[in-house]
């Protein structure tokens, strides 16, 4: 067997051999598919295939991230002096790859602002004011989520207004078009723009088409189950020509339809594009016991929309799931902190106790020295743990009962690009490249404090700057300079040197140094920005600013995971997530709690499911039990109190799929709980 084929098992090498025409890799969970896809391209560089023809494409920062790594290291170890690597993104840096190459015809800037969620709400709530309707009338969320829908689809405007058939939608209509026009004026695209954009060129031109089918001749996409309309349509323009496209995938493992993720996408893979498509199914599991694969495939098998497969692992047997029945969310909650102990003790024989965090930030681990603190320890080891819930609300018990123990914590979703602080630097950075996005000159052109009013911002996005008074035109011109001089320091500076400047240069150095201690940690973040910025420094001309803005504005909650965990004080600690924000994670221990029929399956008040959707709440619970390396727990609540009402619940049907003699209830051993009502 040839040295770069070694350690793949038998269906990942039959994989990773396949060289020319469509390819549809079945992944199950931990089972290997980064790997199998890194020694698939790998194998195609062996082959003579230059890297700079071969492009993979996935969801998030962070799984890009690790298949650039592993793919680099592989090379490095299997190939010597190929410098040259893959094109490896997620899908909306595609898109914006694209769209910068090809700016002028969508009369755009090469540095247009992307804009995120909030700024794009807020354009929303503006053209609602604009045509005389009251925001709190129609929420601006709800009608920014139904125009995203419609371009996940691959609708455009003019598509949409030639089906309105009711008020809502002829409202919708109208506060797209004006959303459309807002946007343009600022240089500025949103989150859907990135693909419906990148697509409608590929779709429309076809000497750009030509292009990009030229320049990536083998393509592969990562989890392909998630894909929406517009994802697919992308792949199957770029893939038309040479038809050497590999999708790697689990039907078990959709559950973004929500997000216009489209199962059959995976499903009719092999009737788009052709009886030549191999399909190769990888089952064996490296992750988990056998116990919780299991419990995992007497679960999944329910389901009908999905290709036969069954996980099998040569792991241990591994311990019985366990399974809590709880009074209520606050007993569910105690139960859960308290088995954290417990397993902290019997891992380390190091207890917890005395430990105090009274004067510590949420989610923070204790900061003194490692090897003279034995505890420790033991708080390393909670790294290993994680808390998933089906809804959000879930997590102020659970929070409450790890506060009330001592156990640091972080929760995943908070976004470290969504915080105040780091939003206005990059805002400053993304002002000095595109002046004409005017939500973020908004944003920043009195902070710090610059005395110039809302009434003073008016006039000038009204063009009536000369009628302004003589001191408020200055105080205007010298934030233009400022923005004038972070440019000119991005064109000649690496990408950590442009922050300290831009920070220092704007005055919010001064601003939080001189402020609360609340300002001070704040501070400590823009620092941190100032790290991460150090792995875009290799870049010039001030394309490391360019790409740093770009992963901002992409990046996602594992993303944000990422880098608290280059933070000591955020490390060790135990990870609460809804289930959705778990996929593609793993960890020793998993909490799944609130597994009650209504929550998990969850259903809403005066909703009917169809069968579809009853199968994405089980494909959900399969995600959250493969999470699972060693010891998986189960909890519901025979109570739980939701919107002030407090609920008797039955167990989740999902439970009873769970076959008896791998379940073993907990709490049982005697004694007095103490319940907090």
């Amino acid at each position: 067997m040839e040295e770069h084929l070694k350690g793949l098992n038998a269906m990942q090498r039959e994989a990773a051999i396949h060289m020319n025409g469509p390819i549809l890799i079945v992944a199950g969970a931990g089972a290997g598919k980064t790997k199998t896809i890194t020694h698939r391209i790998l194998n195609l560089i062996k082959n003579g295939i230059s890297p700079d023809k071969i492009l993979a494409v996935t969801f998030t920062n962070k799984a890009a991230k690790e298949m650039r790594e592993r793919i680099i290291s592989e090379i490095k170890k299997h190939i010597k002096g190929q410098d040259s690597v893959p094109f490896v993104s997620t899908f909306h840096s595609l898109g914006v790859y694209i769209i910068k190459e090809n700016a002028h015809i969508l009369g755009l800037t090469r540095h247009f602002t992307i804009l995120d969620d909030s700024d794009s709400t807020t354009l929303i709530k503006e053209s609602l004011k604009e045509l005389g309707i009251d925001p709190k009338q129609y929420d601006p969320r709800k009608i920014k989520n139904i125009i995203s829908r419609e371009k996940g689809k691959f609708t455009h405007l003019k598509d949409y207004e030639e089906k309105v058939y009711d008020y809502l939608s002829k409202l919708v209509a109208q506060v797209w078009a004006l959303y459309e026009k807002k946007k343009a004026k600022e240089n500025s695209l949103d989150f859907d723009d990135l693909l419906l954009k990148a697509t409608k060129l590929l779709k429309e031109k076809e000497e750009i088409r030509k292009i990009y089918q030229e320049k990536w001749e083998y393509i592969h996409i990562d989890e392909y189950q998630d894909t929406n309309e517009v994802q697919y349509l992308m792949s199957r323009l770029l893939s038309e020509k040479n038809k050497n496209i590999c999708v790697v995938g689990d039907a078990d493992q959709n559950i973004y339809s929500w997000r216009g993720a489209n199962l059959k996408n995976i499903l009719s893979f092999e009737k788009d594009y052709g009886k030549e498509t191999k399909i190769i199914l990888l089952e064996e599991n490296y992750r988990s016991t056998q116990n919780i694969l299991e419990a995992a495939n007497e679960v999944i098998k329910k389901n009908v929309y999905r290709p036969d497969k069954n996980l099998f692992t040569k792991n241990k047997t591994g311990e019985k799931i366990g399974l809590y029945e709880a009074l209520d969310e606050n007993d569910e909650a105690d139960f859960v902190a308290t088995k954290i102990l417990e397993l902290l003790d019997k891992i380390t024989d190091v207890p917890l106790k005395g430990v105090s965090q009274a004067d510590e930030p949420r989610g923070s681990a204790r900061s003194t020295d490692l090897d003279s603190d034995p505890s420790k320890v033991a708080s390393i080891i909670l790294s290993d743990v994680a808390i998933l819930y089906r809804a959000n609300f879930q997590s102020r018990a659970l929070e409450e009962a790890l506060l009330r123990y001592n156990i640091p914590y972080q929760v995943l979703g908070v976004k470290f690009f969504e915080r105040k602080e780091i939003k206005d630097t990059l805002a400053y950075l993304r002002c000095a490249l595109n002046p004409e996005s005017l939500s973020e000159i908004k944003r920043i052109i009195n902070f710090p404090v610059r005395g110039i009013g809302k009434v003073t911002l008016i006039k000038l996005f009204s063009g009536e700057k000369e009628n302004l008074p003589i001191k408020v035109k200055i105080k205007i011109d010298n934030f233009y300079k400022i923005l004038e001089e972070i440019k000119e320091k991005i064109k000649s500076s690496k990408a950590s040197e442009v922050i300290r400047f831009a920070v220092k240069k704007s005055g919010i150095e001064t601003e939080l140094s001189t402020g609360t201690e609340e300002d001070m940690e704040r501070l400590e973040n823009i620092k941190e920005l100032v790290t991460l910025a150090l792995k875009y420094d290799n870049s010039k001309d001030g394309l490391g600013i360019e790409k740093l803005l770009e992963d901002a504005s992409l990046a996602s909650d594992q993303d944000s995971m990422m880098i608290a965990e280059n933070k000591k004080t955020e490390t060790n600690a135990v990870k609460l997530m809804t289930v959705h924000a778990s996929k593609g994670l793993e960890f020793k221990y998993i909490f799944t709690t609130g597994l009650e029929d209504g929550l998990f399956p969850h259903r809403r008040n005066n909703e009917s499911k169809n069968g579809e959707d009853k199968e994405e709440e089980r494909r959900l619970f399969y995600v959250a039990i493969t999470r699972a390396r060693e010891k998986l727990f189960l909890s519901f609540a025979n109570f739980r109190t939701i919107f002030g009402s407090r609920q008797i619940n039955a167990p989740s049907e999902f439970i009873s799929d769970i076959p008896s003699d791998i379940l073993e209830k907990e709490g049982e051993e005697g004694g007095i709980k103490t319940i907090y009502i």
